[in-house]
């Protein structure tokens, strides 16, 4: 018999009706994988979306959708902007629109499909970022808020013979509404990145009976030697659950459904990253039947040999040898280009050494667990914090998601660890919601509260407040060097991220000119320094340390400190050296899979621009080349060849700026003299939408001090000149000009300058300044007056 893995690969039983591809173009993007050029409106993510409940009546409704947006109190639209290629997110370049949605905005989509045969038919949603309204014929069907969790509405009652319409609108304000947003933010900059609205995974219809499976929760018991087992269906109805192992019965149990049962698993293959065994599984209740599958294993706290608590795996001391996985790509963003793309980061990851994966503040697609239990790796699965304000309705929005998740990831034998909260963004009621999340899945470990402490070069830059209460774990940050957690009660120690080593790689960044690590190193250093940081993993672990998580796999965005590129192209050190490296802490990796990537060149990178500058000497100019050469200047600290390099770029734009023009433009023009600072005036609201209107008033107030005000202020000018060409400028020469003549009296004691200075700097302008520094204006402002 054929294992039932082989059923989740297969095609739509549905007939499919292909979209014209003629319409769809990926659009332009920095860098992009290897994947991006295999997808098409035709095949975009067609794989089976739910491996651990399959049935063989589906249809997949990816492919080309009709979008339009509008503002925020807007209806469904009479007419629509265009098409999107679903399910990548509007704002990534696989959508083919590559739009960013604001917050004062909403997201339509709409789709013509056909009914199906059956007696219910069922619409599932993998994940819409963030509150998502469903209509089928003009009719609502269902409402769901949360960007992370799948959804199912029941749409038989409005589903009509022939065409039907479907269409979903989506609000999204991303980092300024109420809803966990993960690392995406509206104005990506350092450790935040580009935001993904809307529909993100697949969407689907399935046929089902009457009376349907509407889910399982299989939950391992090695001790005992069963599967426990609850099949989600109205009560009493008789149940029949199947074991198998390669086809053949090792176990089958009749049960009721809603009620808990065990099914035996005699002499269980245990699962593990080096053994990664999954059983078949298939269920049946009159008329209706999945297949699944699941891994007896046991994740504990246990003593070892010398009486160190540890991190147990099927009863046995298992260092969790991690890595911090973010799950963004460059041409899809939250959404993997197809599914080897998706299942290549778990592959890779393995093949680098690691059995371990903190999956960072995301919840991914169901194939992505899928992948790593046939893979082999443990996870340690975040909860996706709340908005870190804690607006009004973030707390129960938050609650109410992380209570979706753990029953959307409940069956995965990869996920070992739930964790909480991260470096207290957004966190609260620790006690109350760690012991929440044990009591509701006590067959896993909760680590209540990674990085609650955090360590930059051994100082403490960020204290706990309730120092991991009700953990399993504790666990500490610190960068870029390894340190052990405190030993408390009988908690196991972790370093929860450390390394974060810049190594930039050219022509695989997204933002050369953002590049951004803990530290930098040159690529040919990378190396030492990384077996450096292993070994010292290695004494930690004989002074009691448990687990590691590096940061991190790959480049996201402007973070340039993975061990591969964004585009997944080139490894910074190579796999076989990794895995050496990390040897001695895993030395049972199991099946080492076969990963495709090139080796970093390991030239002198001042050597390589010093090639471009004679180059570029020598007479080359074409536009492409000066943004190369702009970039590798500032990555080797040649400013002034940067400056130069930038500005021949700037001074070549011609046409409608892209979001990139916007951007580098904002990074290379630095004086009012430049040609950036005319294309800023020009065009403020397009570098607004995209810099952020602050960010934008910034830069332009950096610009007219550098061109204006400084020359003036050097030649000794009259303040009240100066106030006159400033003013000029609008409202960025303003402020810089108040607040200029406001430090000019602070330094000098000019208390009758400073107080009408200071006094109206703060009143107009004190919303953005500085905590500290506001205070310092303030209490300066205060005692003057009193003198």
């Amino acid at each position: 018999m054929k294992s039932l893995f082989s059923i989740v690969a297969f095609s739509s039983l549905f007939i499919f009706h292909a979209e014209a591809q003629d319409v769809y173009k990926m659009q332009p993007v920095t860098i992009q994988t290897r994947w991006a050029k295999e997808v098409s409106p035709n095949n975009a993510l067609k794989e089976y979306p739910r491996p651990q409940m399959v049935r063989d009546k589906w249809q997949n409704l990816n492919g080309l959708w009709e979008y339009a947006i509008t503002p925020k109190n807007g209806s469904i639209p009479d007419t629509w902007e265009g098409k999107i290629l679903v399910p990548y997110p509007i704002e990534s370049a696989l959508s083919g629109v590559k739009k960013s949605l604001q917050p004062d905005q909403l997201l339509w989509y709409r789709k013509t499909i056909a009914k199906p045969e059956g007696e219910k038919v069922l619409l599932h949603f993998g994940a819409v970022d963030f509150q998502a309204t469903i209509f089928v014929n003009g009719k609502e069907v269902g409402r769901h808020s949360g960007g992370y969790e799948a959804f199912t509405l029941d749409i038989t009652n409005v589903l009509k013979t022939g065409d039907n319409v479907l269409v979903v609108k989506v609000y999204d304000p991303t980092d300024e509404g109420i809803g966990p947003h993960g690392k995406q933010v509206l104005h990506p900059a350092s450790i935040y990145y580009t935001s993904s609205s809307g529909i993100w995974q697949t969407v689907w219809l399935e046929s089902v009976p009457k009376t349907y499976i509407e889910g399982l929760v299989l939950t391992p018991d090695i001790d005992k030697g069963v599967l426990e087992v609850k099949v989600n269906a109205p009560a009493g109805n008789a149940v029949e659950v199947t074991a198998l192992d390669r086809g053949n019965v090792v176990g089958k149990v009749k049960g009721k459904a809603g009620i808990v049962f065990s099914i035996p698993v005699k002499d269980a293959k245990l699962w593990s990253p080096e053994n990664p065994f999954l059983y078949d599984l298939v269920v049946k209740m009159k008329g209706d039947e999945v297949k699944s599958y699941f891994g007896m294993r046991k994740i504990s706290l246990g003593k070892d040999e010398k009486g160190v608590t540890r991190i147990f795996l099927n009863n046995k001391p298992y260092f969790n040898l991690g890595t911090l996985d973010q799950g963004f790509w460059p041409d899809g963003l939250y959404t993997a280009p197809t599914d080897e793309a998706l299942k290549f980061d778990i592959e890779a990851i393995k093949a680098m050494g690691f059995n371990t994966i903190h999956k960072h503040i995301k919840i991914e697609p169901a194939r992505w667990y899928y992948h790593a239990d046939k893979i082999g790796m443990l996870v340690w699965q975040d909860f996706v914090n709340p908005n870190q304000s804690l607006p009004e309705g973030a707390k129960p929005e938050f609650e109410k998601e992380s209570k979706e998740i753990l029953e959307q990831l409940h069956n995965a034998p990869s996920i070992v660890t739930w964790v909480l909260f991260n470096e207290q963004w957004g966190s609260y009621d620790q006690e109350r919601l760690t012991k929440w999340v044990k009591q509701t899945d006590p067959g896993r470990l909760v680590n209540g509260h990674t990085g609650e402490y955090i360590f930059i070069n051994g100082d403490e830059i960020k204290s706990g407040k309730d120092n991991w209460v009700a953990s399993d774990i504790v666990d500490v940050h610190s960068y870029p060097n390894p340190m052990n957690a405190p030993a408390q009660n009988e908690m196991v120690r972790v370093v929860g991220e450390f390394g974060g080593i810049g190594v930039f790689i050219p022509d695989h960044q997204w933002n050369p000119i953002n590049a951004w690590g803990y530290i930098q190193e040159k690529p040919a250093a990378l190396e030492s320094k990384f077996a450096i940081m292993a070994q010292h993993l290695r004494l930690l672990h004989q002074d009691g340390l448990s687990a590691s998580i590096y940061t991190q796999p790959f480049d996201v965005e402007g973070e340039q400190n993975g061990l591969m590129t964004y585009d997944r192209e080139v490894v910074k050190i190579p796999f076989d050296k990794l895995r050496k490296i990390h040897a001695p802490l895993n030395p049972s990796i199991g099946t080492i899979p076969t990963v495709v990537a090139q080796n970093a060149d390991l030239t002198e990178p001042a050597e390589l621009y010093s090639r471009m500058l004679e180059v570029y000497i020598n007479g080359k100019r074409d536009h492409d080349f000066l943004l190369k050469l702009a970039m590798t200047a500032k990555q080797v600290g040649d400013l002034p060849g940067a400056d130069m390099a930038g500005n021949a770029y700037i001074a070549g734009l011609s046409g409608p700026l892209t979001e990139d023009d916007i951007r580098i433009v904002g990074q290379f023009a630095r004086s009012s003299k430049d040609a950036g600072y005319i294309i800023m005036s020009q065009h403020s609201e397009q570098f607004k939408k995209v810099l952020g209107e602050r960010q934008y008033q910034v830069n332009m107030m950096n610009m007219v001090y550098k061109g204006v005000m400084e020359p003036m202020m050097k030649q000794h000018k009259d303040w009240k000149e100066i106030e006159s060409v400033m003013k000029e400028h609008g409202a960025p020469g303003d402020e810089m000009f108040l607040r200029m003549k406001t430090v000019v009296a602070l330094n000098a004691k000019d208390w009758a300058m400073y107080v009408p200075a200071a006094t109206a700097y703060l009143n107009k302008y004190g919303d953005y300044i500085k905590g500290d520094e506001k205070s310092m204006f303030q209490n300066a402002l205060d005692q003057a007056k009193k003198n």
